[in-house]
């Protein structure tokens, strides 16, 4: 958490800013900021720069300037806030608090308002020009044939593949632990053993997952969200929940209805 829905929430508030002239920032904690990225740097490329768009690649935020473009990571822990306005009011396994002191990164416009990081554990981070070859397609908007290309090859496990944001760019654990249950897949199964129906399945899973989600509110209103504990029961057939760990992420399934 935040996963690719939660991005996208955040880029929703941060339409607010488009338009704005950046007056200011604060970029002192040098750890959050990415690759060669400098605080000197982001302040020449920032302040007196208009955001003329926003956009998303997965879990990468990307704020549009007129001299530039600025890439957002927030970890597992790392809300946006606009103005105090958080899209997000709370993360799945994350601290109940609401500390200022957690703002790693903040931009001032010149109408008052401002945007920031609000992150805990400091595993996001910031970067100017970040460079977008790195990331798979969007998980709300992949082809079916990058699926087959890029997701659905190899003999690794189909989640540690989901995870992959090179391959595909979005899906975090509880996109991949809904997704996968939805679709009856076992989620230690070779990537390169999902065709036919499995791989309808989960074309179809992937989507109504990412539907549902923006929906509801965010990747923890999963149907198996509630079951995602220490002798859980399957929400669709009572069957005890197998829990372990794929792709170096603590994973649920079903063992009943996912092979």
């Amino acid at each position: 958490m935040p996963e690719g829905v939660e991005i996208e929430f955040y880029r929703r508030a941060a339409e607010a800013i488009v338009g704005k002239k950046i007056v200011g920032i604060d970029a002192s904690d040098a750890w959050y900021l990415k690759g060669d990225t400098t605080a000197e740097a982001l302040t020449e490329a920032m302040v007196g720069a208009e955001v003329t768009a926003t956009d998303r690649i997965g879990k990468l935020l990307l704020v549009e300037l007129d001299t530039a473009t600025i890439g957002m990571r927030f970890g597992m822990t790392g809300r946006l806030l606009v103005s105090d306005y958080a899209p997000i009011e709370k993360l799945e396994y994350s601290s109940d608090r609401n500390d200022p002191s957690w703002d790693r990164f903040r931009v001032d416009f010149s109408d008052g308002t401002d945007l920031a990081i609000r992150d805990p554990r400091r595993l996001g981070g910031v970067e100017l020009e970040p460079d977008l070859s790195k990331l798979g397609p969007d998980f709300f908007s992949f082809r079916p044939a990058e699926l087959d290309s890029r997701v659905l090859v190899g003999t690794v496990a189909i989640k540690a593949r989901l995870l992959d944001q090179s391959r595909l760019a979005g899906v975090g654990n509880l996109i991949a632990d809904e997704t996968l249950w939805r679709a009856g897949i076992d989620p230690a199964r070779p990537a390169s053993t999902i065709a036919g129906p499995d791989r309808q399945r989960l074309i179809r899973s992937l989507r109504a997952v990412a539907r549902d989600f923006l929906r509801d509110g965010g990747s923890h209103t999963g149907r198996l969200q509630a079951s995602r504990v220490r002798g859980g029961l399957c929400p669709k057939d009572g069957n005890p929940l197998e829990r372990r760990s794929i792709g170096g992420r603590t994973t649920f399934s079903c063992p009943a209805h996912q092979s």
